[in-house]
């Protein structure tokens, strides 16, 4: 059955939010949109190995984009996604408890694997680390990074990753980051209905490419501040 035939409550109308189905739906639509940003924005910080013209070319690049007006209407809809994606969660995670108020005697997951059960767990990781991650980078907060210059990116970059505790925070947040990813991308495919024993070896491979990917470009920039090769 069509996955929004699945959302049809009555009168022939789409009860996305009233059905587990369609929050589900919402859910991987707006998870799968943060997969392309995080993809993108990794791959686009790889210009610091170009050096610092570049990344500050690519930082000003984005800063103008629609004289200026991109980068703002572009962060209001990630905001709207963020928010979307969040509020269904826990939407989601309190029918869950209340359908199951007392829990299971034994739980023998099936489906489920060690990456969906944590999801609750580095979600909240994730979020701290999104907010540090703008006061540090973008907004330029003092108190975590001391010697931010406006329109220096890469100085930024690299003065932000000297610091041992943001690295390795950095580097705890990506992993589970990754997991987010793995299980996003198994989550969306299957919520779309491609989950079939014929399929499912490649979506588990997509899954663990796609997310590898993106953490290994991540944790490659901190490492390669404090190791020296980016100064």
């Amino acid at each position: 059955m069509p996955i929004l035939d699945m959302t049809l409550a009555r009168d022939g109308k789409v009860y996305f939010w009233t059905s587990s189905v369609g929050r589900k739906l919402l859910m991987a639509i707006t998870g799968f949109a943060f997969v392309a940003f995080v993809t993108i924005h990794a791959l686009g910080n790889l210009t610091a190995y170009m050096g610092g013209s570049a990344m500050n070319a690519y930082a000003a690049f984005l800063q103008g984009m629609a004289h200026g007006g991109g980068i703002w209407v572009f962060r209001f809809v990630m905001l709207a996604i963020f928010l979307i994606h969040a509020t269904t969660a826990i939407s989601l995670t309190l029918d869950n408890w209340a359908a199951r108020p007392k829990g299971y005697r034994e739980k023998k997951p099936q489906a489920a694997n060690w990456a969906s059960r944590s999801m609750r767990y580095t979600a909240i990781i994730l979020a701290a680390f999104i907010i540090c991650h703008l006061l540090h980078l973008t907004v330029g907060w003092r108190v975590i990074a001391p010697g931010f210059a406006h329109g220096d990116a890469y100085g930024n970059f690299v003065r932000g990753f000297q610091s041992w505790p943001i690295s390795m925070f950095y580097i705890i947040a990506n992993l589970c980051l990754g997991l987010h990813i793995w299980h996003g991308i198994w989550s969306f495919s299957q919520t779309l209905g491609w989950a079939h024993p014929r399929y499912d070896a490649l979506r588990r491979f997509l899954a663990a490419v796609w997310s590898l990917l993106v953490i290994c470009v991540n944790i490659s920039y901190p490492i390669a501040v404090l190791s020296g090769l980016l100064k």
